[in-house]
């Protein structure tokens, strides 16, 4: 049989057959768009004499508590090296009244308009103890949208008293992830950090080490718009004038862009009795619906499921026993 499996997202993915050898093509992805990375190194304009603030469009709430640091990291991956400089907040005692640090690079990107939905943002952390360790406060990522000057979408929060780690909503609502993080010291104790955002379908998900933390959270409850303004790092005084002298290590600080997640359909093979096994490879938890035509007039629906944890189901089209020729397409249901 002559088969031809073109990659589908956003809309569909299609595939044919009829009889004679098998033939696959693949159509194109689309490629993600930078938006914006940095390793904070030297070739990138950064002086560890200064402040992270004021540094290549990076701004911030407050001139103390942040700045630049050299080979915090030990390089384990020696094919993904660590640069020389790393960025931090936290260390130095704040002058503002609030005891809260936020820094930030402006990113103004609507990602819906730019038909480019699926936001990545990742980055590599650490956090080191403070000294006087009866002095430990917060940290965390937090996502800003661009309207009225920026309003916080949600936040991952990384509790250095306890070592464990939170997520927050736009309701302003702590929930436990049920997870913890180790501090560095002697020991190098680096994170990578993904948070994978779909503001199409206002949903966030989170991996720390490749271990999903969150998975699928609103983006907003309170129906903010769905647009990205910064992605903040930020440290949070827990006792007010208090200080402890711990800090937030990162680097390689990055955010992409894509469409939607891609689908595909796979010839699996014609079985004995005549029917035909296709397999749907998409996004997990997805729902994708598979139909079929022979003239591509009329279509027929065939199924419609719910891709499994590996995002994959397979499907048996009986029908084709009754048809020497058929063309079929999925379509991404919700």
């Amino acid at each position: 049989m002559d088969l031809v499996r073109f990659l589908g997202g956003p809309a569909a993915a299609w595939l044919l057959f009829s009889s004679g050898t098998v033939f696959c093509a693949y159509g194109a992805v689309a490629q993600s768009t930078n938006v914006y990375a940095t390793g904070f190194e030297r070739s990138d304009g950064f002086d560890t004499r200064l402040t992270l603030i004021g540094q290549d469009g990076w701004t911030g709430t407050d001139v103390n508590g942040n700045g630049l640091v050299t080979n915090f990291f030990v390089n384990t991956t020696p094919q993904l090296p660590f640069g020389q400089q790393q960025a931090f907040v936290g260390f130095y005692p704040l002058t503002n009244a609030d005891g809260t640090l936020n820094v930030w690079r402006p990113l103004n990107y609507d990602p819906v308009a730019a038909g480019l939905p699926i936001v990545t943002f990742s980055v590599t952390m650490a956090i080191y103890d403070s000294t006087n360790t009866t002095t430990r406060d917060f940290f965390r990522w937090s996502v800003y949208n661009s309207d009225n000057d920026g309003e916080r979408l949600f936040s991952l929060e990384f509790d250095n008293g306890d070592r464990t780690i939170f997520y927050q909503g736009d309701d302003g609502v702590f929930v436990p992830t049920g997870f913890a993080f180790e501090r560095s010291g002697r020991e190098d104790k680096h994170y990578d950090l993904v948070v994978t955002m779909d503001f199409a379908h206002n949903l966030w998900s989170a991996t720390f080490n490749d271990v999903v933390i969150v998975d699928s959270k609103p983006i907003t409850t309170t129906g903010l718009a769905l647009n990205l303004g910064d992605i903040d790092a930020v440290w949070v005084n827990r006792d007010l004038g208090l200080y402890g002298n711990n800090y937030m290590v990162f680097d390689n600080y990055s955010v992409t862009a894509e469409p939607s997640y891609p689908f595909w359909l796979d010839p699996v093979q014609r079985l004995n009795s005549g029917a035909f096994l296709l397999r749907l490879t998409g996004e997990p938890g997805r729902q994708y619906a598979i139909d079929v035509t022979s003239d591509f007039v009329d279509w027929f629906a065939l199924k419609t499921n719910t891709a499994a944890t590996d995002g994959r189901f397979d499907f048996q089209d009986t029908t084709a026993t009754n048809y020497s020729h058929s063309f079929y397409r999925a379509r991404l249901v919700q």
